[in-house]
């Protein structure tokens, strides 16, 4: 003759277990997204990456005011072609990372001097020779009584 098992939910153990979990009320709020993570800023990304590949006389420009292409100029040195070139590709993937999209690169194939448009910021990696011809420094750095002087 079959022997007649008891489901779970009847035996004196199963209503013990039952009795012992309190319930809880069922949250009737809609789900809530969770908190965006804050992007850092693209400045502080390019000089991270600048810093982490060591790259040589880093300066920063704040050409607002004196152009319409860009609000920050960054000015990079490396020690060879080969450096000028890790650099360059080291801010273009940190700054992909953190979802800005370069909307050009330009001189990567020959590594002398390479430019990174990032929209609001331009990158000027280049070899300390190429550098001091062009003299982007003394082109773009305007001081506020440089500006006063030369609107007036």
């Amino acid at each position: 003759m079959p022997i007649k098992r008891k489901s779970p939910s009847h035996t004196a153990s199963a209503a013990k277990k039952k009795a012992a979990k309190p319930r809880t009320a069922r949250k009737t709020s809609a789900k809530t997204a969770p908190a965006p993570v804050a992007k850092p800023p693209l400045k502080t990304i390019v000089l991270a990456a600048l810093d982490d590949m060591k790259a040589l006389e880093v300066k920063v420009l704040d050409v607002r005011g004196l152009t319409d292409i860009a609000d920050t100029m960054v000015i990079a040195s490396g020690t060879s072609d080969r450096h000028v070139k890790s650099v360059a590709q080291r801010v273009v993937e940190r700054t992909k990372e953190a979802g800005f999209r370069p909307h050009g690169i330009e001189g990567q194939q020959d590594g002398d001097w390479v430019l990174i448009d990032l929209h609001d910021m331009i990158v000027h990696v280049m070899l300390p020779r190429v550098r001091e011809f062009y003299g982007l420094e003394k082109l773009w750095d305007m001081t506020v009584a440089k500006r006063a002087a030369a609107r007036a």
